[in-house]
């Protein structure tokens, strides 16, 4: 048995354990973000551009987050910053729910506070990982974290989803009602993770300069995976609720949906977070992306109700099997360059983080405009498939990377 397989709780610090709770308990909200704030406005606009115009609102609010985060990081506590980015998501849900209408404009703004929720929560959370944890307990780390996830998105999505079409009936002001509920409900998981977190000890980010344009050649590489990882992520939020919306009209469906394929994701993830080392982080990248392919492959070929129930099945398999290989991987070429660089990590965390826009606006960019030319329905269809095709490219520059990551490593030792 290696040594990466009798990691266990015990070989986190106490801060660390903090962290982990707390991203627990904020788990409970994500999936809400994620799936029912694009069905309520598909479901109160019936308009998949609108679902793609929010989110792109939401990607652009992110890295003007970070930017203006590694400013506050030199004036306000770090814990402060992370639990306003968990408090963020309620408002802006809150916001979207005081809308008389879905309007642009109403979109927009929303989506912004949504982008600056996540730019505070993941700005924050990407660095109190890095400085808690080592690259031998990352792979356990984020197999846990994933874990949370999914077993939430098996409970979270099939209790909302049934509560809103048998416990509100079935017009659509009864549901939106619902929603609200729904909404009060984000708000109070948020405090409550904000509360937990602010028992846990975490030094800020040395005061030093954040903001570079020239990296190494090594971090090229891994803007390159941040390009394409970002492509798909315009689709991996937004693509479930507006297919589901499309071909089963209920949030029931939706989320019975989501919760199925969910305990089957969160089973393999326990068991690679436990056992897997660093050096199989490829493979399971690797397996990731052609699960997504795999699964835009499907529902562009039969793009029917079984067409997306197997899309989805086969997304959420792929998306915590990308993370758990997708961060440690990160964090370790941060680890490495920020030491042989002598930089700031924030600097790193911050630079990733445009590389993710510049993917997240192509995607959504192409899905927008394969709509705008042609119709909503073909870029459904297509533009899934174009952008899964594209990713699988990552698992060539992820071999390289790996390879000069080594290289570098051994010479520095």
């Amino acid at each position: 048995m290696g040594v990466v397989a009798k990691i266990g709780i015990k070989d986190f610090s106490r801060s660390a354990k903090i962290l982990i709770l707390t991203n627990l308990v904020y788990a409970f909200v994500m999936p809400v973000i994620d799936i029912f704030v694009a069905s309520y406005i598909m479901r109160n606009s019936n308009d998949p551009s609108k679902v793609m115009l929010y989110q792109l609102a939401i990607y652009t609010g992110i890295p003007i987050t970070f930017y203006i985060n590694g400013y506050l990081l030199n004036r306000i506590n770090i814990k402060r910053l992370f639990s306003l980015g968990m408090l963020l998501s309620g408002v802006s849900m809150i916001f979207m729910m005081s809308l008389k209408e879905i309007s642009y404009s109403g979109l927009v703004s929303a989506g912004l506070i949504m982008g600056m929720s996540f730019g505070l929560y993941w700005s924050n959370r990407d660095y109190l990982v890095l400085a808690t944890t080592s690259d031998r307990t990352r792979n356990f780390y984020y197999g846990l974290d994933t874990f949370f996830y999914t077993t939430t998105a098996v409970l979270v999505p099939i209790v909302i989803g049934w509560y809103l079409m048998t416990g509100n009936g079935s017009t659509n002001e009864g549901v939106n009602s619902g929603y609200k509920v729904v909404t009060v409900a984000v708000f109070i998981f948020t405090i409550i993770a904000s509360i937990i977190f602010h028992f846990g000890t975490y030094e800020k980010p040395k005061n030093e300069k954040f903001l570079y344009f020239k990296f190494h050649k090594l971090w090229n590489k891994m803007l390159q995976m941040a390009l394409l990882k970002g492509l798909a992520q315009g689709f991996i939020v937004t693509a479930p609720a507006i297919l589901m919306m499309k071909f089963f009209a209920s949030e029931g469906a939706l989320g019975t949906a989501q919760s199925i394929g969910a305990i089957i994701a969160a089973i393999i993830m326990l068991i690679l977070g436990k056992l897997s080392k660093p050096k199989h982080r490829l493979i399971i990248f690797s397996f990731g992306l052609i699960c997504f392919f795999l699964a835009s492959l499907f529902n562009a070929l039969l793009f029917s109700s079984i067409g997306v129930i197997i899309f989805i099945f086969l997304l959420l398999i792929a998306r915590p099997i990308l993370d758990i290989a997708y961060f440690p991987i990160q964090l370790k070429v941060i680890d490495l360059l920020s030491e042989l660089e002598n930089r700031n990590e924030f600097a790193y965390i911050l630079n990733h983080e445009f590389g993710l826009y510049v993917g997240r606006l192509i995607g959504a960019g192409t899905f927008l405009g394969i709509a705008f030319f042609g119709d909503a329905d073909i870029a459904l269809r297509y533009a899934l498939l174009i952008i899964g095709t594209l990713q699988l490219l990552a698992i060539v520059i992820a071999k390289q990377l790996l390879t000069q990551q080594n290289k570098l490593e051994n010479e520095n030792i």
